[in-house]
């Protein structure tokens, strides 16, 4: 077993669909950045996991053709929103277990504008039984995702009176924090009273700020070991201190919860076994940048992931624990709700984001004295990766 290294990063800025490059010129652009980063050639990488969710198999070699043909594996991923941070997973046990050395991470998305529905409506749908149950549980007739989360917010406002200005909060807390990303789609600060007079999503439950867009981009990284640190002069200072991927529990559907069925339990138990692994709590996290692809999930998730008691959401929200000079910093990027969710990238810029706070240099949105961030990336269907990063 060896430490694993962030060698490079790389990333393009999200942008709306109507305006994207084709997948394979920013999955270029994202892979070069990331040797440039690194100081490495294409030749030094030993493998390559390409993570996508809409696209023809094998996408990746077109992208990567481009950047050079060496003849090294290539294995495209695709585990929906959690794309990226799987592909992220299988690189990192390659390097851990000695297999290979320098191993290349790339995430990207051509997203088509509008929401996310199902591509193959000739055969079983992996979301049957989670569909069952939420027309079960919600009443209403929306987008698929749109149903999920905001039943799972609406089942965390009729359990414990959290409010819809609460998530309103977050969504102007991830303006906030935008500001200063020139990668991040949306930079314009807004007021939580903007984003509650926001066109009507779902009455009592959404508006529209609180969800994000699709985008398209790509993001990259470049794991070593550290033998192939010391051999090539890589003086990196951020590596993989432990990592969790977890899939659905038998909770997912047997409690009847809208909470449960987004992943809650996914998250929790993923978060758990990192924290043990790390031999750390919680507490001693500095930012984390979590799946937000609805500012409901996102508070969701400060419960799932122990960074406040379950319950206690809205009270970490109102005291401030979630932003500079609070307990931590959640979403420095702006998160998915600033930077839109090209479902393959979305992963890999979350590394991005946290190798250069870790290392120093996310500049005017710098998280003081940064040495342990969390990574959450979630996708429905359901896979949940959880990633512990710390700096030398």
């Amino acid at each position: 077993m060896t430490d694993v290294l962030i060698a490079g990063v790389g990333m393009v800025p999200f942008v709306k669909p109507s305006i994207a490059e084709p997948y394979d010129v920013m999955a270029v652009n994202a892979a070069k950045a990331a040797l440039k980063d690194a100081g490495l050639r294409y030749n030094d990488i030993q493998q390559a996991y390409v993570g996508y969710v809409y696209g023809d198999s094998t996408a990746g070699q077109l992208a990567l053709y481009q950047v050079g043909m060496t003849g090294i594996p290539i294995i495209n991923v695709n585990n929906n929103c959690s794309t990226g941070s799987t592909a992220l997973y299988m690189a990192r046990q390659a390097i851990e277990h000695g297999i290979a050395d320098c191993v290349l991470v790339l995430g990207f998305e051509q997203m088509k504008a509008g929401a996310i529905g199902e591509q193959f409506t000739d055969r079983p749908s992996p979301f049957r039984e989670f569909d069952n149950l939420c027309k079960e549980l919600v009443d209403v007739d929306l987008p698929l995702a749109l149903r999920y989360f905001g039943g799972a917010g609406r089942e965390h406002m009729q359990r414990y009176g959290t409010k819809l200005e609460t998530f309103a909060k977050i969504r102007a807390k991830a303006s906030r924090h935008a500001v200063h990303n020139p990668l991040a789609l949306m930079r314009k600060e807004v007021t939580t009273e903007q984003v509650m007079e926001d066109p009507v999503l779902w009455p009592g439950v959404m508006t529209r700020m609180m969800a994000c867009p699709p985008t398209c981009g790509a993001a990259a990284a470049i794991l070593v070991s550290e033998k192939f640190a010391r051999k090539h002069g890589i003086n990196s200072k951020v590596k993989i201190l432990a990592q969790a991927m977890v899939t659905d529990l038998p909770s997912t559907f047997g409690e009847k919860s809208m909470i449960k069925l987004v992943g809650f339990d996914m998250s929790q138990k993923a978060a758990q076994q990192v924290y043990e692994a790390a031999g750390i709590g919680p507490d001693d996290i500095d930012l984390c940048e979590l799946h937000d692809c609805f500012a409901q999930n996102e508070l969701l998730t400060y419960e799932a992931l122990d960074l406040c008691p379950i319950g206690g959401a809205e009270k970490f929200v109102n005291d401030g624990d979630n932003t500079y000079g609070g307990k931590f910093v959640t979403n420095p990027s702006g998160g998915l709700l600033s930077k839109g969710h090209p479902l393959g990238a979305t992963g890999l810029a979350q590394c991005y984001e946290i190798t250069h706070q870790l290392r120093g240099s996310a500049e005017q949105r710098q998280v003081p004295n940064a040495k342990l961030a969390l990574q959450h990336n979630l996708g429905l269907g359901g896979a949940c990766v959880v990633t512990l990063y710390g700096s030398n």
